[in-house]
């Protein structure tokens, strides 16, 4: 195979223009040499996420290109989709590790980032309301009563894919790229509930941190979400102090956060100070109205929308991407096939199969997909696909989960804060 040169570049979807120019990176600057400066998508790329690329008028000055992320620790690919609060995400091509390094691991804030904390293992959770025994426990007390586990599990953010939506719906306008997995260490939160001694009036759990309201209001809680007791009790929600064998860096929530494995990340609340079991489903910042909430009955893209129409989003849907080649890479004339590398989740529920197209979905190749670690785990694949000949292609990657969903075209189902959109993703790449 001929080497491929990457560039990274801001993923997004944009509808009002049938040309794409692909912005940053040798190899897009390479292929826009070859092209004119232009590369089309085929049929506008309506509905299906452009991987790395932005949409430019024609006639109009070249649109600004995205913003890469500054932040020590960091990569530098990183794309910055919000600065107050700071949101960034990673580019596929940036999640081609197993294991997600954290320094490529996409960065989601509500509120203020809290200061580092200078004694990590005296930093104090709590665990009241519907319980028989109020507890309080620091880290250090937690790491050395407890029995620590450690599981590679997939970290998403609920709005993972909202570019897909049209018309655009509110919020970060993210591809891809919110979304890592990551080793983490700590204990099962079900340890601690059943030390605390469930009521049997407890229902949900209500999280809270130590993070400041953007407003610098301290007593405004910045997000505040819980989960239904039967997920708190699955053995793999976790409260963790390490990530990736390292503790838990404070931009990640450290020293310790929850994870919430398949569901929504922003229920695995970060910089966790305390969990309080209610007797009803919690209704704090980010509970109500059309926060984390999908429609019930499908409702018209763009439409009025009805808080008596919708309901909590849970687990996430089933989604695949290609990690390797970048989008935008160029090959060697006379190269005769393509080696792809990615990777599929699919929030509870795991991956029954990957499929790839060069040929807009006309036909589709099967993936060897690989087993999961553990619960939660993403699931790696590998394909070769042949080339019939030099020139431009589009790859396209769709996975099926275990229940027999499929990822569509498009993003569907549109609702005001772009919650489960999971449209295929695709890369384009030049050979020769």
């Amino acid at each position: 195979m001929a080497r491929e040169t990457e560039g990274n570049v801001a993923d997004g979807s944009h509808f009002e223009t049938s040309r794409r120019r692909f912005l940053g990176g040798t190899g897009l600057a390479a292929i826009g040499a070859v092209i004119g400066g232009a590369m089309p998508f085929s049929r506008d790329g309506i509905g299906i996420p452009q991987a790395h690329a932005q949409g430019t008028p024609a006639a109009a000055p070249a649109a600004k290109g995205p913003q890469y992320l500054k932040f020590p620790g960091k990569n530098e690919g990183l794309v910055v989709l919000g600065e107050k609060p700071l949101v960034a995400e990673t580019p596929e091509s940036l999640l081609d590790d197993d294991t997600t390094p954290i320094e490529k691991f996409y960065i989601r804030n509500n509120g203020q980032i809290p200061e580092e904390a200078k004694d990590p293992d005296a930093w104090k959770i709590t665990i009241d309301g519907e319980v028989n025994n109020k507890i309080e426990i620091t880290l250090g007390e937690l790491k050395s009563k407890y029995k620590a586990v450690t599981r590679r599990m997939v970290l998403e953010c609920g709005g993972n894919g909202r570019a897909g939506f049209s018309p655009p719906a509110r919020g970060n306008q993210w591809t891809n790229g919110g979304a890592g997995c990551a080793e983490w260490t700590g204990v099962p939160l079900a340890d601690l509930l059943k030390k605390a001694g469930l009521k049997p009036s407890a229902k949900y759990t209500a999280h809270y941190a130590a993070d400041l309201h953007l407003s610098g209001d301290a007593s405004k809680p910045t997000i505040s979400r819980g989960v239904r007791i039967e997920k708190a009790m699955d053995p793999n929600t976790m409260i963790v102090w390490a990530m990736n064998g390292k503790p838990l860096p404070n931009i990640h929530g450290g020293p310790v956060r929850l994870i919430v494995p398949g569901w929504a990340g922003s229920a695995s609340q970060k910089w966790l100070t305390r969990i309080t079991i209610r007797d009803r489903e919690h209704d704090g910042p980010g509970m109500t109205e059309f926060s984390y909430r999908t429609a019930i009955k499908p409702m018209v893209p763009g439409g009025k929308a009805d808080p008596a129409n919708f309901r909590i989003l849970e687990s996430m849907p089933v989604r695949s991407i290609i990690t390797n080649p970048a989008n935008g890479a160029k090959f060697a004339a006379g190269t005769k096939e393509l080696k792809l590398r990615g990777a599929s989740w699919a929030g509870d529920l795991t991956v029954k199969q990957v499929d790839v197209s060069l040929d807009f979905g006309a036909s589709w190749q099967r993936v060897t997909l690989e087993k999961p670690k553990n619960k939660y785990d993403w699931q790696r694949w590998i394909a070769t696909v042949k080339l019939p000949t030099d020139g431009y292609f589009e790859i396209w990657a769709r996975a099926t989960d275990s229940k027999g969903a499929m990822q569509p075209h498009q993003a569907g189902f549109w609702n005001p804060q772009g919650y489960g959109g999971n449209a295929m993703h695709r890369i384009a790449v030049l050979v020769g």
